[in-house]
């Protein structure tokens, strides 16, 4: 089994794939932000290292899914190979900070990409408001993530409500997590673990 875990910057994915990894034994596969060589480049001047930057998440997201697909263990995935496609790249065009051209080569490269994966068996969307996700961002204090702002995240969480609706590759479980914690309070998760239970029973 694939579950994957999609939201906006500081919803809190990571945080769950690891809660959740530990809980039901999964086999996690993380975002690389840690050594994506363009990421502080990208947050410095958007508009230069957009398309570097797009090219690496799809490349390393693909090969997670592939993984994913060809693992004999159940696995976790912290956002998928569809956010960037259908919300950070189109973002990046509307934002006039990715060329035409560089988004349809990124689209052709998507696309060609796409039809050698398969998709999640779960889907979890953490859906949050944007006084939630910076305040989020502010807490994990990553220094690359200081020039967001919150006109960026706001065309995100639009993007994100406007795929959400339409998602129908998977099973799909939406968790509000503005007016939860299910990190220091345990009631909290175990709602989540009931809900998930009752999605893959």
């Amino acid at each position: 089994m694939h579950v994957a875990i999609a939201g906006n910057i500081g919803a809190g994915k990571t945080t769950l794939t690891e809660m959740l990894s530990n809980h039901y034994g999964w086999e996690p596969h993380y975002e690389d932000v840690l050594k994506n060589p363009y990421l502080d480049d990208f947050y410095e001047r958007m508009e230069r290292w957009s398309f570097n930057l797009q090219i690496y998440f799809l490349n390393s997201r693909f090969n997670q899914m592939i993984e994913c697909s060809n693992n004999k263990k159940d696995t976790i995935q912290d956002r998928t190979i569809y956010e960037d496609a259908n919300i950070f790249a189109p973002n990046l065009l509307s934002m006039g900070l990715m060329t035409n051209r560089d988004f349809k080569n990124y689209e052709s490269i998507f696309k060609t990409l796409k039809s050698f994966v398969k998709d999640p068996d779960l889907l979890i969307y953490l859906r949050s408001n944007i006084p939630n996700l910076v305040d989020q961002i502010h807490k994990r204090g990553r220094d690359y993530e200081n020039s967001i702002s919150i006109e960026y995240l706001s065309r995100l969480n639009e993007r994100y409500e406007a795929w959400i609706q339409s998602y129908d590759k998977s099973n799909l479980l939406i968790i509000d997590v503005d007016n939860i914690d299910f990190v220091e309070n345990n009631e909290d998760f175990e709602s989540i673990i009931n809900k998930i239970d009752s999605k893959i029973s």
